[in-house]
């Protein structure tokens, strides 16, 4: 029996479900009403969102209106504080299609995409999922009374899953920003957001409460195989299609995450809900914001989880190359190492890894600790910004040859994964760069689920265009019984 999969929330024409969109497939109902234009504005120094306090916690609640101490339940007070700044978002793309080996005839239409989204300041600056916007070439951002605005893209992340959009200032107010530095599980939880695109007739935000489930949540794909997100909230406060890039907030009203993604076998929730830590978002927008894009930290270190080479598997993240001259030299560390934990968290796997790294930011130091001969060692490793061009670019469709996994192939392979898009062939100068073999199941890209040979075509060919990747891929995959992750450049 298969198990719940993983779907990031894209949102559903009224009446269907997120159940049958494919990844990268974005959906919406309803058009747009009295947009206005956005001038451009040169990029402000990197911002300090502000926090909220104490105080002015206290005195926000005490401006509700009054009513009973038993209505003024963490719900209401969420719903109160955060409401006003929950915008819904509107995408318009162009999707093309064609067959895999067919480099002359392809078909385009024109999709619509919903997502939600929240003002982290009082400049317009909009706080989203990547997701939400990828490949948007409009992009529409409403607000609680209806007002349209046309939203400027600012920059956006495929790790991180976050992008930043402005529009007019002064127009929506900013939501109160908490942390995410102090969470405890168990404590209430209210995720909101837009899931309704137009089919409710109104544009206020959807209000939803539970529990924090958990924190520090790795998520894996539908075969247990390739961490997609790390380091995320779990709540089961109900997150919806088209609750992406909403807030999710605590019993005070503040914000402490960003809804990203469900676990689901139908497609809507089901009590799995996961959210991106505040403190991380506002980093990464930070970066955006300043940059255009998330500089990545770069220390010389190639960290894998699973060797992917038929001998071996590691229980923990493990240096396989430390190159000369970076700061994996200058912090002691060696091939073999098994890391342990960064700035104090554990590090499972290699997104743990990456996700630290980004948490951590270009110009900083970490505290590290690895093993090695079966001892611990402490040590400290400066984050430098990735050097441009160290992963060799390859033409990858025109050397690769996929077909969709089927139950069919699944018997005939004795494949331990049920979906994806299949290596049927591959050229010798493709797999010399990527170090991909025929036979491989290539389950995941960039973080989004690969569930046949042309979402893997057709994701590779964003990822080849996108000036925020610069064609740089992680794709996941199984070979065998071991599954892994591998780090190239398509163009």
């Amino acid at each position: 029996m298969k198990t719940g999969s993983i779907w990031r929330i894209f949102g559903a024409v009224a009446g269907l479900v997120l159940a049958g969109i494919g990844v990268g497939a974005l959906v919406a109902s309803g058009g747009s009403e009295s947009a206005e234009p956005v001038a451009n504005e040169s990029r402000a120094a990197q911002p300090m969102f502000a926090r909220t306090t104490a105080a002015s916690t206290a005195a926000a609640i005490q401006s509700m209106p009054e009513i009973s101490q038993a209505r003024r339940t963490p719900t209401v007070v969420a719903a109160f504080r955060v409401s006003p700044s929950v915008v819904s978002i509107r995408t318009t793309h162009t999707v093309r299609s064609r067959g895999m080996f067919d480099r002359f005839m392809s078909r385009s239409r024109t999709a619509q995409g919903l997502g939600s989204g929240f003002a982290i300041d009082a400049q317009g600056t909009i706080l989203t999922n990547q997701h939400v916007v990828r490949g948007a070439e409009q992009i529409l951002v409403i607000d609680e009374a209806g007002q349209t605005y046309v939203g400027e893209l600012v920059g956006a992340d495929d790790l991180t899953d976050l992008a930043v959009i402005r529009i007019t200032p002064g127009r929506i107010p900013a939501a109160p920003l908490g942390t995410s530095s102090d969470i405890f599980v168990g404590e209430p939880a209210i995720a909101i957001g837009n899931p309704s695109g137009n089919s409710l007739r109104n544009t206020e935000a959807t209000v939803t409460s539970g529990v924090v489930s958990g924190v520090g949540r790795d998520i894996e794909s539908q075969s247990g195989q390739g961490v997609l997100y790390a380091d995320m909230i779990q709540t089961d406060a109900p997150i919806n299609p088209g609750n992406s890039g909403g807030p999710l907030a605590n019993a005070d009203g503040d914000v402490i995450g960003v809804n990203s993604s469900i676990f689901s076998r139908s497609g809507g929730s089901e009590g799995l809900g996961f959210a991106i830590p505040i403190d991380r978002a506002l980093k990464v927008a930070s970066e955006l914001i300043e940059f255009g894009r998330v500089r990545r930290p770069y220390v010389g270190l190639d960290v894998v989880t699973d060797r992917v080479d038929d001998e071996s598997i590691f229980e923990r993240p493990v240096v396989e190359v430390v190159h000369d001259g970076t700061p994996g030299v200058e912090a002691g560390l060696r091939p073999g190492d098994q890391i342990l934990a960064l700035n104090g968290r554990e590090v499972h796997h290699d997104l743990d890894w990456q996700v630290g790294l980004v948490d951590a930011g270009v110009g900083n130091e970490v505290d590290l600790t690895y093993r090695r001969n079966g001892v611990e060692i402490d040590t400290r490793l400066r984050l430098e910004e990735i050097p441009s061009g160290r992963a060799e670019r390859v033409e990858v469709l025109t050397g690769l040859g996929l077909i969709s996994v089927t139950d069919q192939i699944v018997q005939e392979r004795n494949l331990r994964i049920e979906f994806g898009a299949l290596i049927v062939s591959i050229n010798d100068d493709v797999a010399n760069a990527t170090r991909l073999r025929a036979g491989d199941v290539i389950f995941g890209i960039n973080g989004n689920e690969v569930r046949s040979a042309e979402e893997a075509g057709e994701l590779f060919e964003y990822y080849a265009r996108s000036d925020e990747s610069q064609g740089r891929v992680r794709v996941h995959i199984t070979r065998g019984e071991q599954s892994g992750a591998l780090d190239f450049r398509v163009g």
